[in-house]
């Protein structure tokens, strides 16, 4: 892991330039179900969206320093409803890009990380779902280690610079869902209220 420190954030609007950077990396885009040559202004427009007022998804960024030691993003991480459905607003669906010259230093752990505790204290969220693709090994392995268990194998998901490509389900259950036991302080006490 590098000695650079990682410092993971909300995403802003202003963030637009760094997603297309990010995302739209020739090497990261076959990793993802994005397309190549996606422009800052239709990440603008697409971060516009999820950042705006009552939209329950969840959009970090981790940072490192660049040469100069000014931050820079060098990853992309959220979470996302799974549908509108009612019976489905415990699960959301996970999605994660780092750049290249980030990988291997600890980012996706963070952002991993991040996205967890964030899921399992404050976002009411039982199940957060995956897709992978079955060759990146190394997504597989980090997913593992934070607890996502493999579902299910789909054949020919999606297309990848001209051939289709299988992927894997995965799932991560909240490891200890939260629970509410009333408190006996605030019971009422039949002593007082029998007077």
């Amino acid at each position: 892991m590098s000695q650079r420190s990682i410092h993971i954030r909300r995403a802003l609007l202003g963030d637009a330039a760094a997603f297309a950077r990010v995302m739209g990396h020739p090497d990261v885009v076959p990793g993802t179900l994005q397309l190549p040559y996606a422009s800052e202004a239709l990440w603008h427009a697409r971060l516009s969206d999820m950042l705006a007022l009552g939209k329950p998804d969840l959009l970090l960024v981790a940072e490192l320093p660049d040469g100069r030691g000014n931050p820079q993003v060098v990853a992309t991480a959220g979470l996302h409803p799974c549908g509108a459905a009612l019976r489905r607003r415990h699960a959301m669906n996970l999605g994660m890009a780092v750049h290249p010259d980030a990988q291997r230093q600890g980012v996706g752990h963070a952002l991993m990380g991040a996205l967890c505790h964030w899921a399992d204290h404050w976002g009411q969220v039982l199940r957060i779902e995956l897709s992978v693709f079955v060759d990146n090994a190394h997504a597989i392995r980090l997913y593992e280690r934070h607890g996502f268990v493999h579902e299910g194998r789909h054949r020919g998901y999606a297309l990848r610079d001209g051939r289709y490509v299988d992927c894997l389900s995965m799932a991560r259950l909240h490891p200890n869902p939260p629970a509410w036991t009333a408190d006996t302080e605030t019971r009422t006490d039949p002593e007082r209220t029998s007077a």
